[in-house]
């Protein structure tokens, strides 16, 4: 996405909520936070005191530690109750999931990000369950976010990357492995990874655009053992039908 000017304040407080989202159940202290999200002290607690006194967070008299505000739960609550891209997909990902046995997944780009909206668990006893629905990842680290990766410009690719750097490098990624990971994906028409994020499991996901501003995908994760070239090929195959029936 590209950076908006004048609102570097703005996404350093969405920054801070991702982050309490992430530790929610327990609390997360100032320290920590100050850490997760690379910010100097004084402006990680400035920002997070706005969202303390705005709603979005609230602050553990006990404990001192920060978690999301009812502020922030009842928009969540409120978008849970309209899913539309997630009724549009159930019916496509449950066939996918019953044909491959294995774990399908719905992604949708958020920012530099992609975040997880639903899963279907297919039939395999192995389940691989490599992301939590409201989860998020940098884009290009899984399938589904390496796919719709792949499918925007070099030049946002870099700004995304550069904006990034320290969480893409801690992940093992270079912008060159990014380039190259994209250009793959792009040659064969999905992408594919295995043992990036958990040793033994791998991925295999397609991309389609909902509208001109939002950008989707379905991947299927399993066991690299179920996913020989031939199958993730075939797999590939079955994602790809059902995304251009959605993109139509």
């Amino acid at each position: 996405m590209n950076s908006t000017g004048g609102t570097q304040s703005l996404r350093r407080g969405l920054e801070l909520v991702h982050i309490l989202v992430n530790h929610h159940a327990d609390g997360i202290a100032l320290r920590d936070l100050v850490t997760a999200s690379a910010l100097e002290r004084s402006t990680a607690y400035r920002l997070v005191a706005c969202l303390v006194e705005e709603g979005y967070a609230e602050r553990d008299a006990d404990t001192r530690r920060y978690r999301l505000g009812m502020a922030a739960m009842q928009l969540g609550l409120a978008a849970m109750n309209r899913a539309p891209l997630v009724e549009m997909c159930r019916l496509a990902m449950r066939r996918l999931a019953r044909v491959s046995g294995d774990t399908v997944f719905l992604i949708v780009r958020q920012g530099d990000y992609a975040l997880c909206l639903h899963r279907e668990e297919g039939p395999f006893p192995i389940k691989t369950l490599t992301i939590n629905v409201g989860e998020r990842r940098l884009l290009g680290i899984g399938a589904g976010g390496r796919a719709i990766v792949a499918d925007l410009p070099k030049e946002e690719v870099a700004d995304i990357y550069n904006r990034n750097a320290r969480k893409y490098r801690e992940a093992g990624i270079e912008l060159a492995d990014l380039f190259s990971s994209i250009a793959s994906t792009r040659l064969k028409g999905y992408a594919a990874l295995e043992d990036l994020i958990t040793v033994g499991i791998g991925g295999v996901g397609c991309a389609f655009k909902v509208s001109n501003s939002i950008h989707a995908s379905i991947s299927i994760a399993a066991i690299t053992s179920r996913l020989s070239p031939k199958r993730r090929k075939e797999l590939a195959d079955l994602i790809r039908q059902e995304c251009l029936q959605l993109a139509s």
